[in-house]
């Protein structure tokens, strides 16, 4: 039983809400975001209240109501404040700048990596520190993602690239016999 896809969605007047014929539009005051809904799904606006319900009553139905109705919510929340993920960058020598759409890593490979910002994120780079902006919730994670894997954090001394949440469970190193 799908408890999110229950909730209704507020939207603030701030934030205009249009349905097409399987899409919806949310405009806020970041930008604006689409995104197309499924058939079986049924999407209405009632006072400034947005309801999503599944058309039939099946679980298939009841699991494509909640995401739905949290892929709303993601495109509310990102048209009006914004999303963020912050990832930092751990070892000796290893640090990134941005340069245009493009952020340079020195990850201790042999060469610079260079990553391509997508349209419509943005990157604040403090060597070592780097957040990510956008109003997509779902493009942010994947754009975090990709640069995690550039160089992911290694169990023994933790260098690498990690989000800045995430812990990182050590492991003891080699130990001499005599």
């Amino acid at each position: 039983m799908s408890r999110i896809g229950k909730k209704p969605i507020a939207i603030s007047e701030k934030t205009a809400v249009t349905l097409g014929d399987g899409n919806i539009t949310v405009k806020g005051v970041k930008g604006s975001l689409s995104s197309i809904i499924h058939p079986a799904i049924d999407v209405k606006i009632e006072d400034n209240n947005i309801i999503v319900s599944p058309l039939v009553d099946t679980k298939k139905n009841r699991a494509l109501q909640g995401v739905t109705r949290a892929i709303i919510n993601n495109m509310v929340i990102g048209t009006e404040k914004g999303f963020e993920r912050s990832l930092v960058i751990n070892g000796i020598g290893y640090r990134a700048e941005l340069k245009g759409k493009k952020i340079i890593f020195n990850l201790g490979y042999s060469h610079p990596v260079e990553f391509p910002l997508p349209e419509g994120i943005t990157a604040d780079i403090d060597r070592v520190n780097l957040k990510l902006m956008g109003i997509d919730k779902q493009k942010l994670g994947l754009v975090a993602a990709a640069i995690r894997m550039l160089r992911p954090p290694e169990p023994y001394k933790g260098k690498g690239i990690k989000y800045f949440e995430e812990h990182i469970q050590r492991k003891a190193g080699k130990t001499g016999t005599k």
